[in-house]
């Protein structure tokens, strides 16, 4: 049984699904960041042509 699991604690094959993941995740919170800014700044500039244009 011990011999199980110390093969189980030296184990990481799991690891690197589990980085990829995080690594994944931390690029999507960066991109709708992003995103958000863009956008927030890309409709106050539209607001203000409508404003000069009328």
């Amino acid at each position: 049984m011990t011999a199980l699991l110390n093969r189980f604690a030296k184990d990481e094959s799991g690891a690197t699904a589990i980085e990829y993941g995080l690594i994944a995740a931390l690029i999507a919170v960066v991109c709708i960041g992003v995103w958000t800014t863009i956008g927030t700044r890309l409709n106050a500039k539209f607001n203000r042509v409508s404003s000069a244009l009328t």
